[in-house]
């Protein structure tokens, strides 16, 4: 076989595993939902003071739902409290948290189970 063959080869294969990555990717959209929330995470002398969350963006979400996305909010921000890009010597900073999570786990938010759920990252 030729170079130039196997070099058409490894492309052929090259656009097939894209190919594959991209209805991975789709499949993925299809089943999950992705929820916007806003946060705020007040500095002074370089630490972080108090974190609040601003605002949940769900259209659809029950009140339940809409807390359980914001205490998962809430607790990415305070890991994010710490980022180099996020830090400030004094004053307040504000963070768009985005919440990926399937619509079956979304679906079983309720009164019982409302933290128990895995969000995905």
């Amino acid at each position: 076989m030729s170079s130039i063959h196997r070099k058409y080869d490894l492309l052929a294969f090259l656009f097939f595993l894209l190919g594959l990555n991209m209805i991975s990717a789709q499949s993925y959209k299809k089943d999950s939902l992705q929820i916007k929330a806003y946060t705020e995470i007040n500095y002074k002398n370089n630490k972080a003071t108090a974190i609040k969350l601003k605002k949940v963006f769900c259209d659809y979400c029950s009140t339940v739902q809409i807390e359980s996305i914001g205490e998962e909010a809430l607790r990415r921000a305070d890991m994010e409290k710490y980022y180099p890009e996020n830090k400030l010597e004094n004053g307040k900073k504000r963070l768009a948290i985005y919440i990926r999570i399937s619509k079956k786990d979304f679906a079983s938010i309720n009164e019982n189970t409302k933290i128990n759920i895995k969000l995905k990252e």
